[in-house]
């Protein structure tokens, strides 16, 4: 395959599993013009439209369905060799990027990233929040900071924390929830939720436990949320409705492929430190 008719088979294979342009945009750090650009330049290549275009946006023909699973296998492999690749050696100012979700990257990592720079110097880090799991087998992130019961079959690594969580609202008296929604309903504050909530006391939901936070201050009813993002807080306040403790491992973690790169090693290493550093904090009461 070409290098350019990759590039752009990247963009597609974006649009096609976020389910729209602006989502590829996000997973891929570029503008909403370059992905449909890019598309338009593949489409253009191979004389055939892979999606249909509407007013609701970018949806992948059914007759193309074939093109994506073979774009993801492509994914699957080029993957792999950049993992093989740089785990054999080291390139001064490579950027390596961090990621984790919106809670992390606002609190502990962002307070940590000094300490981080200092040690992987010359290398810059990207600091990436996102909710939703990054695919790491194909090197949209060399290092990963998640909450997980267990480890995912294709990472390597260790439980530097644990992460509490309570029910607050600015009202000790509401009885109205707040949901979770998008990555944040696999949670398990989500499934407590489910099953012990009827859906009727459900006010309103959310995908990030930051906004959730801010609606829960502002009266919208309880919100589960990290004690973390609670600590501090005059406008929120702790209840008690039968939340049991709960508490998750928080994970750093790396594509298997990688774990045996002395870099990766020094990377997961400090980033470690600088969790474990805030473990009362992450638990919690």
């Amino acid at each position: 395959m070409q290098s350019d008719n990759w590039d752009d088979l990247k963009f597609v294979l974006s649009v096609a599993e976020t389910g729209s342009v602006s989502g590829a945009a996000r997973v891929l750090g570029v503008n909403h013009a370059t992905v449909l650009r890019r598309i338009s330049a593949f489409e253009a290549a191979h004389g055939a439209e892979v999606f249909e275009r509407s007013q609701q946006g970018y949806r992948l023909r059914v007759d193309r369905a074939d093109v994506i699973e073979a774009a993801r296998e492509a994914a699957l492999a080029l993957g792999r060799v950049s993992h093989l690749l740089r785990a054999g050696g080291e390139v001064a100012g490579d950027v390596l990027r961090l990621t984790s979700t919106d809670t992390f990257c606002t609190t502990v990592l962002a307070a940590g990233m000094g300490r981080i720079s200092e040690v992987m110097a010359p290398h810059r880090i990207c600091l990436m929040s996102s909710n939703a799991h990054l695919d790491m087998g194909r090197l949209q992130a060399d290092v990963a900071v998640r909450p997980a019961r267990a480890l995912p079959p294709d990472m390597a690594g260790e439980v530097a924390a644990e992460l509490g969580f309570g029910a607050y609202a600015s009202d000790p008296e509401e009885t109205r929830w707040l949901g979770l929604a998008g990555a944040l309903a696999r949670a398990a504050p989500a499934q407590w939720l489910a099953e012990t909530v009827e859906r009727d006391a459900i006010a309103a939901c959310g995908d990030s436990f930051l906004a959730l936070r801010e609606m829960a201050a502002a009266g919208q009813g309880i919100a589960i949320l990290p004690h973390l993002l609670a600590r501090g807080r005059s406008d929120l306040q702790p209840v008690e409705r039968g939340l049991p403790p709960m508490r998750i491992p928080v994970w750093v973690l790396c594509h298997r492929d990688l774990a045996g790169s002395p870099r990766m090693a020094r990377f997961m290493s400090v980033v470690t430190e600088v969790v474990s550093a805030e473990a009362c904090a992450l638990a919690g009461p």
